[in-house]
This record gives C-alpha cells, sequence and structure tokens, in this order.
C-alpha cells in the first residue's frame, strides 16, 4: 500500500500545480493504472494526462474518475492522440489553403475556403498571384538577395530583386537588373516577364539558360538590362529553391499537409517512434497498372504471393488502368476488372487484412476531364470492390497526398517529362532530364508549371499541386523511364510504366527514408 500511495501524492502534486483538484477515486484508479511503470514512464504519462485534459478546456477545476478514465484510454491508446494517424491518405480537394501574410510574416490557414470547383474569374489571377507570393517571400530571403547587417558584406552583395513597375518608371538605361516574374507570351511569338505590378517585353537573343526547364506560366528569375522598355535577359535561372527547415519557421505549427490534426504531425514524437520501429515496412508503387491485361494481371498474382507473408504498409496503383479506351462501355470494362482484381486479392489473407490498397487514376480513366486536381473514380464504378475488400481499399483523386507518421508524401499520375519538354522555350544542353524537371519542379513549388492551355488546373484547387513546404517523397508516374533523384533532401521518382518495363516498379521503406528499385521476374520459358 505504501507505493500505492506515493504515486497517488505523486499525481496529486502534479495536478494541483496544474490547477487541478483530484478526487480519490480518481487519482486511486490512475495509481493502479501506473503502479507498473517506472518513475520516469510514470511521469512522461502524467504529464501528456494534464496536456490531454488542458486541451479539453473542462469548465470545472475538480477531476472526476471518468475525466481521467477517458484521457487514460486516449493517451495509451498505442501511445498515440487521437488526431496522430499512422496512415492517411489525403484527397486533393481537402488539402489546406494558406495564404502569405506580409505584415506578420508568415503564412496563415485561408479559413473561408471553399469547394467551388468552378469559381468567379478573379481566381484565374489569384492563384499565379499566390504563387508568386510564395515564391517572392522565399527568394527575397535567399542569402543572395538578403540584405546584410555587417557594413563588410555589401560589397558581396550585388544582387537587388526589383518590381517590373520600378523599370517601366525609369526613363534610361538599367544595368545588373534581376526580376523576379512570371514567363508568358501576353502576344503571340513574343515572351514578357510579368509580376503583380505591370509586364515587360523581354529580348531574349543573347539569353544564357542556366540549368532546368523553362517553360510559358514558369515563373523565373531575369538577369540582364533595361533599355528602350525592354528587358534585354543575360542570364534566364529558375528561383532558388528552399529546404524544409529553412521553411518550416514561416508556418509555425500549421498543418500545412492535410488530415484532421490542426498541427503538423512531422513533429510527432509518437508517430516518429512506430515509424522507426517498422524499419521493413514499406510502400510499393506501381503505375500503368492495366487490370484488362492478362499478362500485367498474372505479374500481380507474383506480387500479391510475394509480400504476402510480409505485407507492405500500402501498394500504391496508379492509372491508366485499362489498356485501351472502350469508349462508352469503358465505366463497364474498369468495373469489371476491378471485380477480377478483387477476386485476386480476397485468398491473399495476411496482405488483405494489413496492407492498404491505394488507387490513383490516370487521365484516361473514367469520368473526370483532364482537369487537375482529378476527382476519383467514380463510387458507381468501384462499389463491388469497396464492399468486399472494406477499408483495405481507397479510391483517392491525382495528385493525392499520403501521411505516413511523420513523413509527407505526394502522389501524382502525370507524363510531365513529356510535356513540360514539349513547351520548354529552351532545351538543356546539358545534364539529364529527370535532374532538370526535379530542380525546376521543386524551385516552381507546384507539380504543374505550365500554362493553362497546356494543362487545365481548377484555379481554386491549385494549393494541391503546391510542392511547398518541401515533402519527403514526391512521386511523379510518368511514361519517361524509371529514375530516383534527390535534391535538398526530397527525393523525387518515377515508377515508370509497369507493362512497359518489364514490369518494375519502386518500393519505398520510411524508416531507412530509402527507394528500391523492383522489379518481378519473368518466367516465361
Amino acid at each position: 500500500m505504501g507505493e500505492l500511495q506515493q504515486i497517488r501524492l505523486e499525481i496529486n502534486n502534479a495536478f494541483k500545480l496544474s490547477g487541478f483538484t483530484i478526487r480519490r477515486e480518481a487519482s486511486t484508479f490512475l495509481a493502479e493504472q501506473l503502479s507498473t511503470s517506472s518513475q520516469q514512464e510514470r511521469k512522461k504519462l502524467i504529464d501528456k494526462l494534464l496536456a490531454h485534459i488542458l486541451h479539453q478546456c473542462l469548465s470545472h477545476p475538480v477531476l472526476e474518475k471518468h475525466h481521467l478514465e477517458v484521457a487514460f484510454r486516449e493517451c495509451s491508446s498505442s501511445g498515440l492522440e487521437e488526431t496522430e494517424t499512422i496512415l492517411n491518405v489525403i484527397d486533393a480537394f481537402s488539402v489546406p489553403k494558406l495564404n502569405y501574410d506580409n505584415d506578420r510574416k508568415k503564412f496563415v490557414k485561408d479559413v473561408n475556403a471553399s469547394n467551388n470547383l468552378y469559381p468567379e474569374p478573379k481566381w484565374k489571377a489569384q492563384y499565379l498571384n499566390d504563387r508568386y507570393t510564395m515564391i517572392w517571400q522565399r527568394t527575397i530571403r535567399n542569402k543572395l538577395f538578403a540584405k546584410e547587417t555587417l557594413p563588410s558584406m555589401e560589397s558581396e552583395n550585388r544582387f537587388q530583386l526589383r518590381k517590373i513597375e520600378v523599370l517601366q518608371s525609369s526613363s534610361s538605361r538599367v544595368d545588373n537588373v534581376i526580376v523576379l516574374g512570371l514567363l508568358t507570351q501576353l502576344t503571340e511569338g513574343k515572351y514578357y516577364l510579368e509580376d503583380p505590378t505591370g509586364s515587360v517585353l523581354l529580348d531574349m537573343t543573347q539569353t544564357r539558360y542556366h540549368s532546368g526547364l523553362f517553360t510559358e506560366s514558369s515563373f523565373v528569375l531575369a538577369e540582364g538590362y533595361y533599355d528602350d522598355k525592354v528587358l534585354n535577359v543575360m542570364g534566364l535561372v529558375l528561383p532558388p529553391s528552399e529546404s524544409r527547415p529553412i521553411s518550416v519557421p514561416f508556418f509555425g505549427s500549421l498543418n500545412t499537409f492535410g488530415g484532421k490534426s490542426k498541427s503538423l504531425l512531422k513533429n510527432s514524437q509518437n508517430l516518429l517512434k512506430i515509424e522507426q520501429d517498422n524499419e521493413d515496412g514499406m510502400i510499393v508503387f506501381i503505375s500503368d497498372v492495366w487490370f484488362d491485361n492478362l499478362k500485367v494481371i498474372s505479374k500481380l498474382k507474383a506480387l500479391f504471393s510475394g509480400y504476402n507473408d510480409f505485407p507492405p504498409i500500402a501498394i500504391v496503383f496508379m492509372g491508366e488502368f485499362l489498356s485501351c479506351p472502350y469508349g462508352y462501355e469503358h465505366s463497364t470494362q474498369l468495373k469489371a476488372a476491378l471485380i477480377n482484381l478483387c477476386d485476386i486479392i480476397i485468398p491473399f489473407t495476411k496482405l488483405r487484412q494489413s496492407c492498404k490498397f491505394i488507387f490513383v487514376p490516370g487521365r484516361g480513366d473514367p469520368i473526370a476531364p483532364n482537369i487537375l486536381p482529378r476527382p476519383a473514380i467514380p463510387n458507381s464504378v468501384t462499389k463491388e470492390i469497396r464492399d468486399k475488400l472494406g477499408e483495405s481499399v481507397i479510391f483517392t483523386t491525382n495528385p493525392c497526398r499520403i501521411q505516413y507518421c511523420t513523413q509527407e508524401l505526394v502522389i501524382i499520375r502525370q507524363d510531365l517529362v513529356t510535356k513540360m519538354c514539349r513547351n520548354s522555350i529552351h532545351f538543356p544542353d546539358t545534364g539529364d532530364i529527370p535532374d532538370h524537371l526535379t530542380k525546376t519542379l521543386l524551385s516552381q513549388c507546384t507539380l504543374s508549371p505550365l500554362s493553362l492551355g497546356v494543362q487545365p488546373v481548377f484555379w481554386k484547387h491549385a494549393d494541391a499541386l503546391s510542392l511547398y513546404p518541401m515533402p519527403d517523397l514526391v512521386v511523379v508516374a510518368d511514361h519517361f523511364q524509371p529514375y530516383t533523384r534527390t535534391y535538398q533532401n526530397c527525393q523525387v521518382i518515377n515508377p515508370g510504366s509497369f507493362p512497359r518495363t518489364e514490369f518494375s516498379f519502386k518500393v519505398y521503406v520510411p524508416a531507412s527514408r530509402t527507394v528500391e528499385d523492383s522489379q518481378i521476374p519473368n518466367d516465361d520459358p
């Protein structure tokens, strides 16, 4: 009894310090629950219980037994709080909208954001304005442009970022100009640089292009001289990208990624422990999975068989899900193919119970237009497989986000290499294309730095394409050859087309943050 009384005294003192009075039966209940724990564990759990009760904002300072029972149950359930999800698939239409507050120099959540797909025309300009502001605030504090406080540094810090209205107000030639703006053709065949203050005609006859893919509607830094209402561009460079640790202070504890939690789960110690303990946990990415193709289905059987004893966290299937367009029968054919896939999955009991099957549609899948973000495959097509497999299957949007413990994954099914190369104003002379693409996407903070004519976007949902702050992994499922690239601690991968690459795919291991190339062996004689 002496030990229980000692624990009760410890509990009473801790709760008193936080302004609570705890009933005798409540402290006895808690003392019994904590009697098997070490003193250090006990202190940690009491702190957690106090934090939980303080969050409830109780109107009365006297704690009854039921208050402690609820708090203890929620704090000890796998060590996670209510909003801490291990795996969460976030669809594009529920991604939080964040605005940069110039006065406070930080991002704030837009609480009035609505899900309107076809809003007022002002949003067409607004989404580009928002992207400009995001890139401007990031560029202006980069060491190349930030004003140094020490006089000795002034000579080195020679770069000054200007707005276009400053150039237009000048009547004489201006040298050493650097402008951040949107690359656009306001008249056919003539390129302009545009920012919220105005636009200026570009002369790019002497331009030297730095690394990256420069497309119309991408933001660029143009370096040169301004003369006779024309900006003569000597160098064109992508805005500098920003690693996650530098970005984070400007968001505070805001949940920038999406999901139920109000704060960012990246900082959760509970989730980090689960992530690190699950050393063999993996997420499988397969693109162009043709469920109507017998060869693909036989390879998927081999994949399921191989993973059945050690199920991955999730298998992400990316479209298109049919090998060819079936016209008006397309939905019917996909429905039948999904039912067939369901029958194949059911015998693999361990896989079915422990693994999530996530479906991200491609451009040719029913029934949505070619506008990003693209809604999930309609319920009418997926009802049977969802009824049979229950919560194991998730049909989501393109792009989508996956939060696994503290890690943030962004997935898009899009032939970006082809689109970006075809619409670049200058094809790179050196370097390989995946490197250029990776650098471009992360510097542009978006999955689609293309004009709306090339890739339409729902203006009010452009935030779903955002890559700022940098996630841990970006999956760009493309017909291009598979690749894995790392830039400023963000990995960008392409699993390649499953049927066209001898059935290869990518596997991501969150505990070690490694990407593995995998392939289903060919059993043909």
